[in-house]
């Protein structure tokens, strides 16, 4: 069951489930839906052809170890409704688990999965399960997808309770920016619900069955931004109540109390995040529904992820720490390795000394190493009296040379010379906000190795494939010539040092000004440019992160040093 869980096709769900679709229709005025009746698993065992009226179709006989182009071997049936059938299969050529779904060619809806699948498959983002074949022979026509036995659904995820506000927040997110980039190509999801929306084990959110799912069962709307954009508003309900935002029962979910009508989540448990509270009411904008603050509806995905836009970050939870047990001294620490330990109380011995050396050997020995030592101290009082005779002869020639005509010191640069930072600011050209972690970028250049910057978090090395890097702007004061920078991290951390021009009157903003002259990785990074580099401002720019241990990745800058 926990397979079957995790995997890439849409399993039946027995609950009662409220489409997104027909309700989103039903309670609003921009639109009428096409099919308004209840879109349940159990609804649909008959079918539905184009102008409504029901045509039987049967699934095809197939079995466990039946294979689809002498490739995809069948191993289990996990859905099997309305004239098709999806299964666990393997992928004998790449060795692989894969999800099929497959229906009979001649099908009333056919024609439109095929189609689906491969506009699917085209869009090819990595936030949605890929599709990986859609194809029409001896009488079927199957879709082979991906298949991620390391994924959750949110459905079970909700089992255990709600979801912390910042889970609760990063699956909004992923999930809003993820439609709208779909129905930028034209694709609409049109049943987005609990099942179809997982969890990885690197705390990515993906979703499954765009477009697809909705061909095989017929599904289609007026009003697919909308439809999408209230169905991405009851998942984040869901995980901050665990209630289903309609009066209905579905995906293991209690509805909400009959005749009360859609209530803020806030209100139907304490102590919920205000922000996201009131965005999933933006989202959702039934019968007039609205957040408390009366903030325009959301109706398109694009709207949604502007509002997320607009909403304070939440940050996660600080890690908890638990204290080290108690210091405790062994027998070995104790000297009494190897022998039982005393009874409390009772004084131990003190063992006597070993008697001085006394035999013939021993005298000769004190005498060996006595000699020795005035050897030493002879020797070194030569050596020190010479080289006070030697400096005392130079140290004429020697205020010469450190002298200039004028009488007065040399301004020549002295190479290794520290350089001091003046300021610095944070770096973040590709995010929406353009600021990580403001507050403490002045921690990389206070000489206290134990204070440090650190990037927000991301769900994998490279930003979560969100950006290319952040980092930290660098302001010498004036130009100087720089030599290296000795960057000091907590984590392997891959870095690039970058510079802008020493024409630069003030400091660019923009990436493209500034140069890179090095690189490196490691947890102490010494950056030399290739070449003679004079510049004021430096970039100290991160690429990839490493692991914080706590199923995430960000960068930590605990010192930054310039030298000449």
């Amino acid at each position: 069951m926990a397979e079957r869980s995790t995997a890439a096709v849409d399993v039946a769900d027995n609950s009662g489930e409220q489409p997104l679709t027909a309700k989103a229709d039903q309670s609003t005025a921009d639109g009428v839906a096409k099919n308004p009746k209840r879109d349940t698993d159990g609804d649909e065992a008959q079918g539905t052809d184009a102008e409504g009226s029901r045509k039987p179709a049967s699934p095809p006989e197939l079995h466990s170890g039946h294979k689809l182009a002498r490739r995809y071997r069948l191993e289990e049936c996990v859905t099997r409704l309305d004239g098709f059938s999806s299964w666990r299969a393997v992928d004998e050529k790449l060795r692989r688990a894969v999800g099929v779904h497959i229906l009979p060619a001649d099908h009333a809806r056919a024609r439109s999965v095929l189609a689906a699948a491969r506009s699917s498959a085209l869009l090819g983002d990595p936030r949605f399960v890929q599709v990986l074949d859609a194809v029409e022979e001896n009488d079927l026509v199957y879709v082979v997808h991906e298949w991620l036995p390391d994924a959750t659904e949110l459905t079970t995820l909700l089992t255990a309770g709600p979801l912390e506000p910042h889970d609760a927040y990063q699956m909004v997110s992923q999930v809003a920016s993820a439609m709208a980039a779909a129905h930028r190509e034209g694709l609409a999801h049109l049943r987005l619900n609990p099942n179809a929306v997982l969890r990885t084990s690197t705390g990515q959110w993906r979703i499954r069955g765009l477009a697809v799912n909705a061909a095989l069962r017929g599904i289609s709307s007026d009003t697919p931004q909308r439809t999408d954009t209230e169905a991405i508003g009851a998942l984040l309900y869901a995980a901050l109540t665990q209630r289903w935002p309609y009066e209905n029962d579905a995906y293991g979910l209690s509805g909400l109390p009959k005749d009360i009508g859609l209530i803020a989540p806030d209100q139907v448990r304490a102590g919920i995040h205000r922000g996201l509270s009131e965005l999933a009411m933006r989202a959702l904008a039934n019968d007039g529904a609205t957040a408390s603050r009366h903030e325009a509806a959301c109706t398109t995905p694009e709207e949604l992820v502007k509002a997320i836009g607009e909403m304070p970050r939440i940050r996660p939870p600080e890690p908890t720490f638990t204290a080290p047990p108690e210091y405790q001294r062994t027998t070995y620490q104790q000297g009494t390795y190897g022998r039982p330990a005393a009874h409390p109380g009772v004084p131990q011995p003190i063992a006597p000394p070993p008697p001085p050396l006394q035999s013939r050997t021993g005298k000769a020995l004190k005498w060996a190493v006595s000699a020795l030592l005035i050897a030493a101290l002879g020797l070194g009082s030569w050596q020190l009296a010479d080289a006070l005779m030697d400096q005392g002869g130079k140290s004429n020639d020697t205020n010469k040379s450190r002298t200039t005509d004028g009488g007065g010191k040399s301004d020549a640069t002295t190479p290794g010379r520290l350089i001091p930072v003046q300021g610095a600011r944070d770096f973040d050209p590709f995010s929406e906000d353009h600021s990580e972690k403001p507050n403490d970028v002045g921690k990389v250049f206070d000489s206290s190795p134990s204070t440090y910057w650190q990037t927000d978090f991301y769900l994998s090395p490279e930003f979560g494939n969100l950006k290319p890097g952040v980092g930290v702007i660098l302001d010498l004061g004036k130009v100087q010539q720089v030599g290296k920078v000795t960057v000091t991290f907590l984590g392997q951390t891959s870095v690039e040092l970058r510079s802008a021009s020493a024409d630069a009157g003030s400091e660019p903003t923009s990436f493209d000004a500034y140069t890179k002259v090095a690189d490196g990785s490691g947890t102490t990074v010494v950056l030399k440019p290739g070449k003679t580099l004079n510049t004021r401002y430096l970039l100290v720019w991160l690429t990839k992160l490493p692991a914080d241990g706590e199923g995430h990745w960000r960068g930590r800058v605990a010192d930054v040093k310039v030298t000449s």
